[in-house]
C-alpha cells in the first residue's frame, strides 16, 4: 500500500463487515519485516513521516513530539519500543495515531498496511517463544499464510513510565 492510498482516518466510520461481526478487525503495520495489529476501533489517523521535536529528559522510546491539527501528541518509536534496532538513516517511517485515556499518542512504525479482518476462531494465546519485549506489548496472534501477526495491546505497548522506573 503506498502512501497515496492509506486511509487518513480510519477508525469508527469504517463500514462494519459481516465477517468483523464473527471475528475483529485490525490496521496493520510493518515493524522490521514484521507485521503487527492494532484494533481498528483504537486507531485515529494514519500519518507519513511527520517533524517530530524532541523532548528532553524524555525515556528513550520517547521520539518527541508533533503537532496533529493543533494539538501536540507524543511520539512512540515502536522499534526502541520493541528493543529492535533503529532504522537505517534515511529511511521512511509512518504514524499510527490512538487514543488512550483522552490523549493522543503517534506511534511510529515502517510501513502502514492495511485494514484485516480476521476470525476470531483464528486468534491464539500470545506463544511463549515470542521475545519477552514483545510478550508483554501482545494481546495474542493470527496466524496468516505466511507470516504471524502479533495484536499489540495499545495500554501495555504505553506503560513508558513502568519502563522509565525499571
Amino acid at each position: 500500500m503506498t502512501d497515496s492510498n492509506l486511509p487518513m482516518a480510519v477508525g469508527k466510520s469504517l463500514p462494519a463487515s459481516t465477517e468483523a461481526a464473527s471475528g475483529r478487525e485490525f490496521v496493520t503495520m510493518i515493524i522490521d519485516g514484521q507485521i503487527f495489529g492494532i484494533p481498528v476501533l483504537q486507531v485515529q489517523d494514519v500519518l507519513g513521516a511527520q517533524k517530530i521535536t524532541r523532548v528532553p529528559l524524555s525515556p528513550r522510546e520517547v521520539a518527541g513530539s508533533l503537532n496533529l491539527r493543533g494539538r501536540i501528541v507524543t511520539a512512540i518509536d515502536v522499534r526502541t519500543r520493541l528493543g529492535i534496532p533503529d532504522r537505517e538513516a534515511g529511511s521512511k517511517s509512518m504514524s499510527v495515531v490512538v487514543d488512550h485515556n483522552g490523549e493522543f499518542y503517534s506511534l511510529i512504525v515502517d510501513q502502514v498496511g492495511e485494514v484485516m479482518s480476521l476470525a476470531a476462531t483464528d486468534y491464539e494465546q500470545t506463544p511463549a517463544t515470542l521475545d519477552e519485549r514483545w510478550r508483554e506489548i501482545s494481546d495474542g496472534v493470527y496466524r496468516l499464510k505466511d507470516t504471524l501477526l502479533i495484536v499489540i495491546d495499545v495500554k501495555r505497548l504505553l506503560r513508558l513510565e513502568e519502563l522509565t522506573a525499571a
